[in-house]
């Protein structure tokens, strides 16, 4: 199917995994230090990282949608997608489920219970795994991207373009310093 929107998938998915990691680094250290002035700052910063990462997951996982139905895509691709697609919408529901969970500790100024760092911690698991699970769809599959490079034999695996006339330069006998 030919796309008619941009793909905004990849935008949205790494604001949405940076606020969560934020959020997940403060919730910790308003946690570690607790007894510190500064503890406070870090307990609203996760709680403002975790919201608005809910609030823009939500556009992630309707751009994911989006580019599952119209990335082009061969049989193998396709099974990693899906697998991709189950663990983001696990992953998702999750993260929403801890915003959720937070409005109220919020308000009430509860301290956190350990329960929920032991939940928070399975959140990034799962984001993590996600995550690579994303990633393996572009750099293993190729999906998403306009086109594949071209690679020619006349390139080294470090990508030096090496003399079509196959003079390197180096006298016979003499090592290449790629040749490790």
């Amino acid at each position: 199917m030919f796309e008619i929107l941009p793909n905004w998938h990849p935008l949205l998915v790494h604001f949405t995994v940076a606020l969560y990691a934020a959020s997940f680094l403060f919730f910790v250290l308003a946690r570690v230090f607790s007894g510190r002035t500064w503890a406070g700052d870090c307990r609203i910063a996760a709680f403002s990282t975790l919201w608005l990462g809910a609030a823009i997951s939500v556009l992630t996982v309707a751009a994911g949608f989006y580019a599952f139905n119209t990335v082009r895509h061969d049989a193998p691709s396709h099974a990693a997608m899906t697998d991709h697609r189950n663990w983001a919408l696990a992953t998702a529901a999750l993260w929403w489920v801890l915003a959720l969970w937070t409005i109220r500790t919020y308000r009430t100024s509860l301290e956190l219970k350990s329960s929920f760092i032991g939940v928070f911690v399975v959140a990034v698991g799962l984001l993590m795994t996600t995550g690579w699970k994303g990633g393996e769809l572009v750099y293993r599959y190729g999906l998403g991207v306009l086109s594949l490079p071209a690679v020619s034999e006349n390139n080294s695996d470090q990508g030096e373009p090496r003399p079509e006339n196959g003079d390197d330069g180096h006298e016979s006998g003499e090592e290449h310093p790629h040749d490790h």
